[in-house]
């Protein structure tokens, strides 16, 4: 394991170059706890047989289908105005449109709960952690938005797009019902134009505001202008356009965008047609490549960007994505691939998201739901990973405004937010939880179950080797010997000096399971030793 995650004075030095050294275990987990949520060793031992472009190759082309949509698990009492009673248990919602106000927060909560169901039992790709980045990217309020349609539709259409192509996905996002709700798109005329998406889609989703973003306030209200006419028709579920509403001017934009005159269009086609020269001529520029490399490296590889990582990652890194049209899978294989991701000071730097914290917890430590038939019972355990996610600061669906978790852009703290006074032991609390007694929903449990960890890694019959396995699925920062020695003695041995002591209760429970004493004698020190260790800082980091 890495010694330290927090090396300033070399990291900036490796570059994009393919990263050629050894691709062990130890590798691979870096790999898989930065491009999935959590590292499984059935995952882990899936990738020992590849080289590392045959893992990549697999993680950014997913073999799995997309996800069948969310499924109705609630039930609504008599009032409740308009219940959307033909639809079955079981049965999706998405294409049923209820104007109910209760009806549409049950069915955001069940969108919740089936999107936390998605990361539990993710592929093996990077799917799953590139949607919960656009979702953080082209950030929405499920809250805000209301209508649980186009929060599903908004999802749909970031998952879609995960590792696809960025212009495109920004282009659909400007016109994704969701979307036009949340940022005032659909109320955008040309007699009252509103500023709010136009502003966002370069502050915030394309250019940034880095002090090469030389956009002005006069091409915030140019790019309103381009944008009026859209509307939602919620009864298709889908957006349209207005010619009536539309600004048919000609919009002229600043130096940043070499003074480029979009010209003003009338008729049915004109909303299309300026918004495509819109999204040409904004990412013409240098910076929206740029900024996107520079959110992708936050989110993958570390907060810190100097000049060197400037030089060196993200100028380098833009270029690809320029010069592939603004593919985003390019550049995920180039910095997924480079030496300087599997730079050892980059390993074990990160703090953990609350979802990796959550969601990586349970797959990585085999957390049992129910059979894929029992929609109410899953939900419902899902729901409490919601809500012990949102509890620590990461709402999923919900983030807490257009600029996303304050932890991928909020200097100098960046990942630092994720951890304060009142997160850390709410995080200590659920793993502590996950190890005593665990979350029950109606007569459905979750728990961790220590034994049945064990039994799946190499020798839990020898505590040093079974405790070494622990920390390196666990860890990504090495604990000294003395400290291993010391839980060793404190935990496993129960305070005896000698390791048989370890090795005969675990010999006699896999000869004799039935001995209730010594069964659960086993299965106090391993719930013990997992709890211990993940009330450690080190189970913090990534």
């Amino acid at each position: 394991m890495a010694t330290t995650g927090t090396d300033k004075d070399t990291r900036g030095f490796s570059g994009l170059n393919t990263y050629t050294g050894q691709f062990t275990e130890f590798e691979i987990l870096h790999l898989l706890k930065r491009s999935m949520f959590g590292a499984k060793k059935q995952d882990v031992d899936h990738f020992k047989t590849m080289t590392l472009a045959d893992a990549i190759n697999e993680l950014l082309n997913p073999v799995a289908v997309l996800p069948d949509p969310p499924l109705k698990d609630y039930t609504l009492d008599a009032t409740v105005t308009q219940p959307d009673t033909s639809i079955a248990i079981g049965d999706t919602w998405v294409n049923n449109v209820n104007p109910d106000g209760t009806v549409n927060y049950y069915r955001r909560v069940s969108f919740k709960k089936w999107w936390m169901g998605l990361m539990v039992n993710q592929d093996r790709s990077v799917r799953e952690k590139m949607t919960l980045f656009l979702h953080n990217h082209f950030s929405t309020e499920s809250n805000t938005i209301d209508n649980a349609n186009y929060v599903y539709n908004h999802h749909a259409l970031l998952r879609a797009n995960a590792i696809g192509n960025f212009k495109a996905l920004t282009r659909a996002v400007t016109l994704d019902p969701g979307m036009l709700v949340y940022l005032n798109g659909q109320v955008n005329t040309a007699s009252a134009p509103d500023e709010n998406y136009g502003r966002e889609l370069q502050e915030l989703f394309c250019c940034g505001k880095g002090p090469d973003s030389q956009y002005t306030e006069s091409d915030v209200k140019m790019a309103a202008k381009v944008l009026t006419g859209w509307r939602n028709d919620s009864a298709k579920l889908s957006s349209y356009f207005t010619a009536s509403r539309h600004d048919t001017t000609s919009k002229q934009f600043s130096a940043f965008y070499q003074n480029k005159t979009i010209a003003g269009r009338t008729g049915a086609t004109a909303g299309d047609e300026e918004i495509n020269d819109l999204m040409d001529m904004i990412f013409a520029t240098n910076e929206v490549a740029k900024y996107v490399c520079r959110r992708l490296y936050r989110w993958f590889v570390y907060y810190e960007i100097d000049a060197a990582i400037e030089v060196n990652i993200i100028t380098p890194l833009a270029n690809i994505f320029r010069n592939n049209n603004y593919e985003l899978k390019p550049v995920l294989t180039a910095l997924l691939s480079s030496e300087h991701f599997f730079d050892p000071a980059i390993m074990g730097a990160q703090i953990k998201s609350p979802v990796d914290l959550v969601v990586g917890m349970c797959r990585e430590l085999n957390v049992q739901f129910q059979p894929s038939t029992d929609v109410v019972g899953n939900y419902g355990l899902w729901n409490f990973l919601v809500n012990s996610i949102a509890n620590m600061q990461q709402s999923i669906g919900d983030p807490p405004d257009v600029s996303g978790w304050k932890s991928y852009y909020q200097s100098p703290q960046f990942y630092e937010i994720w951890i304060n006074s009142d997160t850390l032991p709410k995080r200590v609390q659920f793993t502590d939880y996950m190890c005593t007694s665990g979350y029950t929903f109606s007569g459905k449990k979750i728990l961790i179950d220590g034994i049945a960890y064990a039994e799946t890694l190499s020798n839990p019959g020898d505590p040093n080797i079974l405790l070494n396995d622990v920390l390196k699925y666990l860890y990504r920062i090495d604990l000294s010997a003395s400290s291993k020695a010391q839980i060793k003695k404190d935990i496993l041995l129960a305070g005896q000096s000698t390791d048989g002591y370890w090795t005969d209760i675990w010999n006699l429970y896999v000869n004799d399971p039935t001995n209730t004493a010594n069964t659960t004698l086993v299965r106090n020190r391993l719930r013990d030793l997992m709890k211990y260790c993940m009330d450690l800082s080190e189970f913090q980091l990534i």
